[in-house]
């Protein structure tokens, strides 16, 4: 160990401590933070029904249809003369307290806070209203102790919260495999440690855990600290997809401002539209919000991987999202949730059909 570990190594060791009290106290995370791009609005722009939209995100790259959307322009071009205020969240947690308080209108999350959102409401504060990407999450282990996926047994494998989408994903493997593991706790024939993912690599580097189930970029950053790729969770979904973030909006601002939601998913499709045709455009876009969001841009050993693995789409994937939603009860994480009504899907395939793509399905868990 280097001279500069030991210090790195206890600072680790105590965040890792104060984490069971970190996720009773807030379930992890932090409170917003104002992303400070803006863009320009015309003088004479058009106001919608609501002055300002207020979105929010995380600066993850799984959130780069926001990321760019807001870096270029694009969702603003569709808003017209009704601003964006643009806040940025590090867990689904506290967006959907912020949805809950009106802090934000629509935001761009996972799906696991997304079925929490809307279950411990009772259905009543939250819809659905498009996908955003898919694919992005990957098992990545130390190659000195894991070296085939039986290894796994008796390591300690991180995942970013308990209960959140990752952490339920590996659970559900884990009981595939036949082994046992306490949700809560996480003990078992593997450790599950949940673990901040901007400590994860910290973590790994000290020995603290053998490897984590984590979405981008923190994979690809591991893998840079030495770790190897041990399963892509996209090799266990069927056609290699499943949901990794969706956009939800407020139920009142739905039915109060149909317009701004129409005009805000307009400009999803659009930006989804040019990360596709642009890649190398828009994974430099996504990058540079990221500089301004964190200081730090990530390293292109960092980034290529990480953005290569995720795909940017429209489509929800419904059936998946209520997949997951099956394996959290199954892992005894969630009750089984009546998920109906968790999708209204009207707006998204209005937009679809005006630019004459197909519409996506809800899986039959559309509004009633």
């Amino acid at each position: 160990m280097s001279a500069a570990r030991p210090l790195t190594v206890l600072r680790t060791v105590a965040a890792l401590a104060a984490l069971p009290l970190l996720l009773t106290a807030c379930g992890y995370g932090s409170d917003a933070e104002d992303d400070p791009t803006r863009a320009e609005v015309a003088a004479d722009a058009k106001k919608l029904s609501a002055s300002e939209v207020k979105i929010g995100y995380f600066p993850n790259l799984t959130h780069a249809t926001a990321l760019v959307g807001v870096q270029e322009g694009l969702l603003q071009k569709e808003l017209g003369g009704t601003t964006i205020k643009a806040s940025t969240f590090n867990a689904g947690p506290s967006e959907i307290e912020a949805l809950n308080a009106g802090s934000i209108d629509i935001g761009w999350i996972g799906p696991s806070p997304s079925v929490n959102g809307y279950t411990k409401s009772a259905g009543k504060n939250l819809r659905i209203i498009s996908g955003s990407a898919s694919g992005g999450v990957k098992l990545v282990v130390n190659p000195a102790t894991v070296k085939t996926l039986d290894d796994l047994k008796g390591k300690k494998i991180a995942t970013p919260q308990l209960g959140n989408t990752q952490d339920v994903a590996l659970l559900h493997w884990i009981a595939e495999q036949g082994w046992k593991v306490d949700a809560q706790s996480g003990k078992g024939d593997v450790s599950v440690v949940r673990t901040e993912n901007k400590i994860t690599p910290d973590a790994y580097r000290s020995g603290s855990v053998d490897g984590a189930w984590v979405p981008e970029p923190t994979a690809s950053k591991l893998v840079a600290d030495g770790a190897k790729v041990l399963l892509d969770e996209s090799e266990i979904w069927p056609d290699k997809k499943f949901v990794i973030t969706n956009i939800i909006v407020s139920q009142t601002f739905l039915k109060e401002h149909p317009d701004v939601v129409e005009a805000v998913l307009r400009g999803s499709v659009k930006t989804n539209a040019w990360i596709n045709a642009n890649p190398d455009e828009a994974k430099a876009s996504a990058n540079k919000a990221l500089e301004k969001l964190s200081g730090k841009a990530l390293p292109d050993e960092v980034l290529d991987p990480a953005w290569e693995s995720i795909t940017f789409l429209d489509d929800p994937l419904a059936s998946t999202l209520d997949a997951q939603a099956a394996h959290a009860v199954s892992a005894g994480l969630l009750e089984k949730p009546d998920l109906k009504g968790i999708y209204d899907l009207e707006p998204l395939n209005k937009v679809l059909e005006a630019e004459g793509r197909p519409a996506v399905d809800d899986a039959g868990l559309g509004v009633r």
